[in-house]
């Protein structure tokens, strides 16, 4: 198997680490970015130059700029960026850092993390699937840009999954008038501690490392029986509504 390089956001826990973990395990050399120092010694030590690390938050955008420049100046090819950290604008800024040298280098590829809820949304999280949304737009459209390049892109949209996303959200206090709507039910149901997440974090992250060694990637990658059964209901609703609409939308063609 030919060693590739990695550029990973967001290497210290969830789908980050345990990509990073998969990837060195079989050889392959991996570019990481932490905000947490000495998250990773322990994969340092172990796996030595294979490891490169670097402290970054990615909300800083000349850090993370400065930060994808030197990965490709001191390790050379970098086959393939992935945004795992942050939305919207560190993925962004990572993205635009990278596709210089992407390009320059003769291709490779860009992995976004995104969700189940880039396609879907569910009461309760608008500035969530605000960002979802915002990103899956952006790495959409410059999927046509890159393509002359040899350049592909890949949308993950994982469904819950057991890598303690969640320790981190802000949750907005509940309001009484929300009580009985089902912005109050999905508050009261993972408020009470009984939400097991469906899906395997080391097979999600054994997925996404698959595709990316796969010719012809697909754009969006659903994992999670959860993820697929909850975009497949938005998108065939979102396409039944916009089948009704066929006649209105010719009726205001210019004649």
């Amino acid at each position: 198997m030919t060693q590739r390089t990695w550029f990973i956001t967001g290497v210290s826990s969830g789908l980050g680490r345990l990509m990073t973990e998969q990837l060195l395990a079989r050889g392959d050399r991996v570019a990481g970015t932490t905000r947490i120092p000495g998250a990773l010694d322990d994969l340092k030590v172990a796996h030595g130059d294979r490891l490169w690390l670097a402290q970054l938050d990615v909300t800083d955008s000349p850090a993370a700029r400065a930060t994808v420049n030197r990965a490709f100046a001191e390790l050379g090819r970098i086959d393939v960026v992935v945004n795992n950290a942050t939305n919207l604008v560190g993925s962004i800024q990572v993205a635009r850092a990278a596709i210089p040298h992407l390009r320059a280098q003769g291709g490779g590829r860009i992995i976004q993390i995104s969700t189940m809820g880039g396609p879907a949304t569910f009461p309760g999280g608008s500035l969530y699937h605000m960002s979802k949304w915002g990103i899956e737009g952006y790495m959409d459209a410059i999927r046509h840009e890159l393509a002359p390049f040899g350049i592909e892109v890949t949308i993950v949209e994982p469904g819950s999954t057991g890598t303690n996303f969640g320790r981190n959200l802000v949750v907005a206090d509940a309001l009484a008038a929300y009580a009985d709507t089902p912005v109050g039910q999905i508050q009261a149901f993972f408020g009470s501690g009984t939400y097991q997440s469906p899906g395997d974090g080391q097979k999600v992250a054994g997925a996404i490392i698959a595709t990316a060694c796969q010719p012809n990637p697909p754009l969006r990658l659903a994992l999670g029986s959860d993820a697929f059964n909850a975009m497949h209901r938005a998108l065939s609703e979102r396409l039944a509504e916009l089948e009704g609409q066929s006649y209105l939308a010719a009726s205001t063609d210019a004649q």
